[in-house]
């Protein structure tokens, strides 16, 4: 399954991200976008934003 694009992600966005701390476990965690930190249009490991409760991670799907 591709990650999504920068493109298909805005804030207020409902998707699972990756957590630094989760990266080997693979632990999902859902959350509303607040803002988008990558820069690049895509990434292969997902674009990596910061949710509503200060969160940040990678985006693996939208909900």
């Amino acid at each position: 399954m591709a990650v999504p694009s920068r493109s298909q992600i805005s804030p207020g966005t409902v998707v699972n991200i990756v957590l630094k701390e989760d990266q080997r476990s693979g632990t999902l965690t859902e959350g509303v976008v607040e803002r988008l930190l990558t820069k690049s249009p895509n990434h292969p490991h997902g674009i990596k934003v910061r949710l509503e409760d200060g969160q940040v991670g990678r985006v693996k799907e939208i909900l």
